[in-house]
């Protein structure tokens, strides 16, 4: 199984898979039909999804058990819930199904609303193990930022 990283960048819409880095910069490739590459530098707020948790009311659960959470619900189909015009309700319930114990004080419905469409992202782009997001050692944006300016 290859590691591969999903990016989440700030100010853009979508999911962005790391392409290489180079001397200044990251070039990703959009997970849309675009499949449009182009850099991103140290000043975009660049987030792997491997770096992202779910508050739960006893420990954060990583990003990738929460996608895998959905794809079982799911049958490894996209969402069954029309995520953007669900009310806070719905949506709280259909996370309910994916996540019992997820902290209702701290995931707000945009968080659970933006983790859908990622999550729809990933299956339309074909990513649909997502056992390949977990972060290794080492394998977080800042840390390889800082071991290229070495």
């Amino acid at each position: 199984m290859s590691q591969i990283t999903i990016l989440a960048i700030s100010g853009k819409p979508g999911l962005y898979k790391l392409i290489s880095r180079a001397k200044n910069s990251l070039i990703v490739e959009a997970l849309d039909e675009t499949k449009k590459r182009f850099p991103t530098f140290g000043t975009d707020r660049i987030i792997s999804l491997g770096d992202i948790a779910m508050f739960t009311e006893t420990e954060d659960i990583a990003l990738y058990k929460v996608l895998n959470a959905i794809k079982e619900l799911e049958q490894g189909k996209t969402v069954s819930i029309d995520y953007k015009k669900a009310s806070g309700k719905e949506l709280q319930d259909y996370f309910t199904k994916v996540l019992p114990e997820w902290d209702r004080d701290r995931v707000h419905n945009s968080d659970i609303k933006k983790l859908l469409q990622w999550y729809n992202i990933l299956i339309a782009a074909g990513v649909t193990d997502f056992d390949q997001l977990k972060p290794t050692e080492g394998d977080n944006i800042d840390d390889r930022e800082k071991k290229e300016e070495e």
